[in-house]
């Protein structure tokens, strides 16, 4: 990186000295009002850019995996011959596919060009979800339902270190939220989309709604993921990707010393992927993570079985079930915008898991101990709200706490989210068919596991204040104040 930085330096005093003679040099990142004038502009340029387009692709990514729950509400597991279990069999064999390839995939992103790595994923999983549509039995679902987790894997990983790459630990709560809501909003709008194609296409040219619903939803995410090898860009060292046209050498530069500025005061020069790896897994905390964010994914397992349980209200047709599906999603992405906001605000994340994850807790047990069937649709808001407004902060607490060299927090993220499926594996057989539709062990143990997540939050805040302390000891008597752990 100080190689290609000081090429960059090197570039930008060319193009000055050219122009008015006036160089750009490492003393202009000493220059406040300098700084902060390109920091501002560059933070513009990719919410711009960058966001809009990674938000685009995420809901698409989350579409493309979910919308098997939609399909069941139509002929779907008549027409491949489901029975007993094989339906949660087929949602939790995505994420074995998911967990091989995260890992190995986060490792060689650190290596590779962004604006081309992902844009290729994004166009694989679209012809492999578009593929289900030709599926004639379970056997042929279980297949093209592993291959599209392996294909989807490397997507919200690697995006999300390419965001931590770019944006500051203040920056990134919210950004993430943003992201986050994507998936959210894929949800909440899955159901209408659904409801709209198969009471449209239902049957149109002898296909099932469930098959054209795949088809149209992989043709929009393949568009799109063409589109993204000209907005995504690569690594703030790099001049390639969108970079060439979208920022000028002085917002590179202040690109690259805003995350130098911004590590916590224990940075390694040892850039190695493997030393990298090593960092990762001998960090006590990167498995609080990982057992945060289990819990956290195994408490929103109700996501895959929402229409089914919704349907279990019998409130009206199948368009009128699909309808009432999504104003908790609508307010959840309202709720983690709020929290994601709160969250860089105070400079927070415990809390902002915690609280969310307690309201969760409070609504699984509404849903459990009552057969009214307003107040479980009310449990449902809170449920959802709760799960899905904490998820968010898990990601962006991690990487800040983890990144003491750009390879260890790329390869922490991976295996933090890596494992993190473990929760959507197990989670898929809590929903048993003779309990429907109050699936009252399912709402139980989500109920368990939230209480788990606020757990992990309490350990790690406690955890990261000690760590605080000791570096606040080490640096005492030195006028360098040290950068600490988020709380």
């Amino acid at each position: 990186m100080d190689q290609e930085a000081a090429e960059l330096r090197e570039y930008a005093n060319e193009k000055e000295e050219s122009s008015n003679h006036k160089s750009v040099d490492q003393s202009d990142l000493v220059d406040a009002e300098f700084f902060q004038r390109n920091s501002k502009s560059l933070v513009r340029k990719l919410d711009m850019t960058l966001m809009p387009i990674v938000w685009i692709l995420y809901m698409f990514n989350y579409l493309d995996r979910n919308n098997i729950s939609q399909a069941k509400l139509n002929r779907f597991e008549k027409d491949l011959g489901l029975v007993g279990s094989q339906f949660n069999t087929a949602v939790s064999i995505l994420n074995v596919g998911y967990m091989i390839m995260q890992l190995p995939s986060n490792m060689i992103l650190t290596r590779v060009r962004p604006s081309l790595y992902m844009p290729f994923w994004v166009c694989t999983w679209s012809c492999v979800s578009a593929a289900t549509a030709a599926a004639q039995n379970y056997t042929h679902l279980i297949v093209i339902r592993f291959l599209l987790g392996i294909a989807e894997a490397p997507f919200f990983p690697g995006v999300f270190y390419l965001l931590s790459c770019w944006y500051t630990r203040k920056e990134l709560a919210l950004r993430t939220a943003i992201l986050y809501s994507g998936l959210i909003l894929a949800t909440a709008f899955s159901g209408l989309i659904a409801a709209g194609i198969f009471a449209r296409l239902d049957g149109a040219h002898g296909l099932s709604g469930w098959r054209w619903l795949f088809l149209i939803e992989g043709a929009a995410s393949f568009f799109f993921g063409a589109v993204a090898v000209f907005i995504l860009p690569n690594f703030p060292e790099s001049t390639s990707g969108s970079v060439k046209w979208l920022l000028t050498p002085e917002e590179r530069m202040v690109a690259i010393e805003r995350i130098r500025r911004d590590r916590v005061s224990v940075e390694d020069n040892n850039r190695s992927v493997w030393y990298g790896l090593r960092l990762a897994v001998v960090d006590y905390r990167t498995w609080i993570f990982v057992i945060m964010l289990i819990a956290n994914h195994t408490a929103y397992g109700f996501n895959y079985f929402y229409p089914s349980i919704v349907k279990g209200f019998n409130l009206g047709s199948t368009t009128v079930t699909l309808v009432l599906t999504s104003p908790p999603y609508l307010l959840a992405a309202c709720s983690c915008f709020a929290f994601g906001y709160s969250s860089d605000r105070f400079g927070e994340r415990g809390f902002h898991i915690s609280v969310p994850m307690s309201v969760a807790a409070i609504g699984f047990i509404i849903s459990a101990s009552t057969l009214n069937i307003p107040v479980r649709y009310f449990a449902s808001f809170l449920y959802i709200c709760g799960c899905f407004s904490a998820n968010a902060m898990v990601f962006s607490w991690a990487s800040a706490t983890l990144s003491q060299t750009p390879e260890k927090r790329a390869a922490a993220t991976a295996i933090i989210n890596l494992l993190s499926q473990l929760g959507n594996i197990w989670s898929p057989y809590f929903f048993r068919p003779q309990d429907a539709t109050r699936y009252l062990l399912a709402m139980l143990l989500m109920m368990a596991f939230a209480v788990l997540s606020v757990a992990c939050c309490v350990v790690l805040k406690w955890s990261l204040r000690r760590a605080n302390k000791k570096l606040l000891e080490e640096h005492e008597g030195s006028e360098e104040r040290p950068t600490l752990f988020m709380l």
